[in-house]
Protein backbone atom coordinates (compact mmCIF):
# COMPACT_ATOMS: atom_id res chain seq x y z
CA UNK A 1 0.00 0.00 0.00
CA UNK A 2 1.50 3.30 -1.35
CA UNK A 3 1.70 6.15 1.11
CA UNK A 4 0.00 9.39 0.02
CA UNK A 5 2.25 12.76 -0.81
CA UNK A 6 1.31 16.23 -0.26
CA UNK A 7 2.71 19.34 -1.30
CA UNK A 8 2.65 22.54 0.95
CA UNK A 9 3.54 25.75 -0.73
CA UNK A 10 3.05 29.36 0.53
CA UNK A 11 4.34 33.08 0.38
CA UNK A 12 7.20 33.22 3.37
CA UNK A 13 5.42 34.69 6.50
CA UNK A 14 1.95 32.90 6.14
CA UNK A 15 2.58 30.92 8.87
CA UNK A 16 3.40 27.46 7.23
CA UNK A 17 5.38 26.65 9.25
CA UNK A 18 3.58 26.48 12.35
CA UNK A 19 1.01 24.21 10.44
CA UNK A 20 2.97 21.80 9.28
CA UNK A 21 4.20 21.59 12.97
CA UNK A 22 0.93 21.09 13.95
CA UNK A 23 0.28 17.95 11.50
CA UNK A 24 3.24 16.21 12.28
CA UNK A 25 2.13 16.17 16.13
CA UNK A 26 -1.88 15.06 14.97
CA UNK A 27 -0.13 12.53 12.73
CA UNK A 28 2.18 10.01 13.81
CA UNK A 29 3.09 8.35 10.50
CA UNK A 30 3.31 11.72 8.45
CA UNK A 31 6.63 11.90 7.26
CA UNK A 32 8.39 15.49 6.91
CA UNK A 33 11.07 15.53 3.97
CA UNK A 34 13.69 17.76 4.88
CA UNK A 35 15.21 19.77 2.10
CA UNK A 36 18.74 20.65 1.39
CA UNK A 37 19.74 24.26 0.96
CA UNK A 38 22.81 26.11 0.16
CA UNK A 39 21.79 29.34 2.46
CA UNK A 40 23.29 29.36 5.90
CA UNK A 41 21.66 28.39 9.35
CA UNK A 42 19.75 30.88 11.10
CA UNK A 43 18.68 31.27 14.71
CA UNK A 44 18.16 28.16 16.31
CA UNK A 45 17.57 25.39 12.93
CA UNK A 46 19.53 22.21 12.97
CA UNK A 47 21.06 20.27 10.64
CA UNK A 48 18.64 16.69 9.47
CA UNK A 49 15.81 18.35 11.48
CA UNK A 50 14.89 22.09 9.81
CA UNK A 51 17.77 21.21 6.53
CA UNK A 52 20.38 19.67 5.32
CA UNK A 53 22.92 22.72 4.97
CA UNK A 54 25.26 22.16 1.75
CA UNK A 55 27.80 24.27 0.09
CA UNK A 56 26.88 25.10 -3.47
CA UNK A 57 29.43 22.71 -5.55
CA UNK A 58 27.88 19.95 -3.37
CA UNK A 59 24.24 20.97 -4.19
CA UNK A 60 24.81 21.39 -7.87
CA UNK A 61 26.81 17.87 -8.38
CA UNK A 62 23.66 16.28 -6.89
CA UNK A 63 21.57 17.80 -9.41
CA UNK A 64 23.89 16.14 -12.46
CA UNK A 65 23.39 12.88 -10.50
CA UNK A 66 19.87 13.35 -10.83
CA UNK A 67 19.06 13.08 -7.06
CA UNK A 68 16.49 15.72 -6.60
CA UNK A 69 12.91 15.19 -7.23
CA UNK A 70 12.65 19.14 -7.07
CA UNK A 71 14.98 22.00 -6.75
CA UNK A 72 14.88 25.75 -7.71
CA UNK A 73 16.85 28.79 -6.82
CA UNK A 74 15.42 31.50 -4.17
CA UNK A 75 16.96 34.70 -3.02
CA UNK A 76 19.95 33.39 -4.48
CA UNK A 77 20.29 29.91 -2.28
CA UNK A 78 19.43 26.62 -3.69
CA UNK A 79 16.91 24.31 -2.25
CA UNK A 80 15.44 21.31 -3.43
CA UNK A 81 14.03 17.60 -2.33
CA UNK A 82 15.71 14.57 -2.90
CA UNK A 83 13.99 11.94 -4.82
CA UNK A 84 15.27 8.37 -2.56
CA UNK A 85 13.53 9.72 0.77
CA UNK A 86 10.47 10.51 -0.85
CA UNK A 87 10.36 7.19 -2.70
CA UNK A 88 11.25 5.11 0.00
CA UNK A 89 8.60 6.22 2.66
CA UNK A 90 5.81 6.05 0.01
CA UNK A 91 6.48 2.90 -0.64
CA UNK A 92 6.63 1.81 2.77
CA UNK A 93 2.91 3.19 2.78
CA UNK A 94 4.02 6.36 4.78
CA UNK A 95 2.74 9.74 3.46
CA UNK A 96 4.75 12.25 2.91
CA UNK A 97 4.77 15.83 3.37
CA UNK A 98 6.88 18.39 1.08
CA UNK A 99 7.31 22.13 1.84
CA UNK A 100 8.42 23.56 -1.03
CA UNK A 101 8.05 26.97 -3.47
CA UNK A 102 5.53 27.21 -6.61
CA UNK A 103 8.58 26.21 -8.81
CA UNK A 104 9.25 22.78 -6.43
CA UNK A 105 5.29 22.42 -6.71
CA UNK A 106 5.30 22.40 -10.59
CA UNK A 107 8.29 20.08 -10.40
CA UNK A 108 7.11 17.11 -8.45
CA UNK A 109 3.31 17.10 -9.86
CA UNK A 110 5.08 16.32 -13.37
CA UNK A 111 6.98 13.53 -12.06
CA UNK A 112 4.38 12.29 -9.62
CA UNK A 113 0.89 12.85 -10.71
CA UNK A 114 -1.06 11.73 -7.98
CA UNK A 115 0.67 14.14 -5.74
CA UNK A 116 -1.83 16.46 -3.01
CA UNK A 117 -1.43 20.16 -3.92
CA UNK A 118 -1.80 22.88 -0.75
CA UNK A 119 -1.61 26.36 -1.05
CA UNK A 120 -1.44 28.56 2.24
CA UNK A 121 -2.78 32.12 1.56
CA UNK A 122 -2.30 34.84 4.02
CA UNK A 123 -5.44 36.83 4.70
CA UNK A 124 -4.02 40.04 3.00
CA UNK A 125 -0.82 41.50 2.00
CA UNK A 126 -1.05 44.07 5.22
CA UNK A 127 -1.14 41.24 7.02
CA UNK A 128 1.79 39.04 5.65
CA UNK A 129 4.03 42.19 5.90
CA UNK A 130 3.24 42.32 9.34
CA UNK A 131 4.09 38.94 10.17
CA UNK A 132 7.41 39.05 8.09
CA UNK A 133 8.36 41.97 10.11
CA UNK A 134 7.07 40.59 13.44
CA UNK A 135 9.89 37.44 12.87
CA UNK A 136 12.49 39.79 13.17
CA UNK A 137 14.32 36.91 11.21
CA UNK A 138 15.85 39.18 8.20
CA UNK A 139 16.75 42.97 6.82
CA UNK A 140 13.90 45.27 5.25
CA UNK A 141 15.75 44.59 1.60
CA UNK A 142 15.08 40.79 2.17
CA UNK A 143 11.35 41.62 3.64
CA UNK A 144 10.53 43.54 0.56
CA UNK A 145 12.35 40.70 -2.04
CA UNK A 146 10.05 38.56 0.26
CA UNK A 147 6.67 40.36 -0.52
CA UNK A 148 7.76 41.34 -4.13
CA UNK A 149 8.01 37.32 -4.54
CA UNK A 150 4.83 36.63 -2.79
CA UNK A 151 2.86 38.96 -5.44
CA UNK A 152 4.39 36.56 -7.88
CA UNK A 153 3.62 33.55 -5.90
CA UNK A 154 0.15 34.18 -5.48
CA UNK A 155 -1.21 34.06 -8.94
CA UNK A 156 -0.38 29.96 -9.02
CA UNK A 157 -3.07 29.65 -6.38
CA UNK A 158 -5.03 28.04 -9.21
CA UNK A 159 -2.38 25.18 -9.78
CA UNK A 160 -3.39 23.94 -6.61
CA UNK A 161 -5.68 20.87 -5.41
CA UNK A 162 -6.61 23.13 -2.33
CA UNK A 163 -6.58 26.59 -0.69
CA UNK A 164 -6.40 27.02 2.96
CA UNK A 165 -6.30 30.65 4.21
CA UNK A 166 -4.40 31.04 6.95
CA UNK A 167 -6.41 33.73 9.17
CA UNK A 168 -7.53 31.65 12.43
CA UNK A 169 -4.44 29.63 13.10
CA UNK A 170 -7.29 26.64 14.81
CA UNK A 171 -9.50 26.99 11.83
CA UNK A 172 -7.21 26.68 9.75
CA UNK A 173 -5.18 23.21 11.36
CA UNK A 174 -8.41 21.66 11.74
CA UNK A 175 -9.16 22.25 7.82
CA UNK A 176 -5.32 20.42 7.17
CA UNK A 177 -5.95 17.85 8.80
CA UNK A 178 -9.49 16.84 7.38
CA UNK A 179 -7.47 17.55 3.84
CA UNK A 180 -5.07 14.55 5.10
CA UNK A 181 -7.62 12.27 7.12
CA UNK A 182 -9.51 11.73 3.88
CA UNK A 183 -6.34 10.94 1.66
CA UNK A 184 -6.73 7.82 3.49
CA UNK A 185 -10.17 6.94 1.86
CA UNK A 186 -8.82 7.10 -2.17
CA UNK A 187 -9.17 3.99 -3.93
CA UNK A 188 -5.61 3.78 -4.78
CA UNK A 189 -4.88 4.19 -0.30
CA UNK A 190 -7.16 1.15 0.05
CA UNK A 191 -6.77 -0.73 -2.95
CA UNK A 192 -5.34 -4.11 -1.13
CA UNK A 193 -8.74 -3.90 1.28
CA UNK A 194 -10.88 -3.29 -1.50
CA UNK A 195 -9.79 -6.20 -3.49
CA UNK A 196 -10.55 -8.37 -0.24
CA UNK A 197 -13.92 -6.91 -0.33
CA UNK A 198 -15.00 -7.19 -4.16
CA UNK A 199 -13.76 -10.85 -3.83
CA UNK A 200 -15.99 -12.16 -0.79
CA UNK A 201 -18.48 -11.23 -2.93
CA UNK A 202 -17.36 -14.01 -4.97
CA UNK A 203 -17.06 -14.30 -9.20
CA UNK A 204 -17.54 -10.14 -9.56
CA UNK A 205 -16.13 -8.61 -12.78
Amino acid sequence: MRGNLYIVSAPSGSGKTTLLQHLLRSFNDLKFSVSHTTRPPRQGEREGVDYYFTDRIAFLSMVDRGEFLEWAQFNDHLYGTTRAFVEEQIQAGKDVILDIDVQGARQVKAKLKDATSIFVLPPSFEELKRRLRVRMLESDDVIRRRLEIAKSEILFYHDYDYIVINDILETSIRLLESIMRSGTATPRRQQSRIEEIIASFGGLA
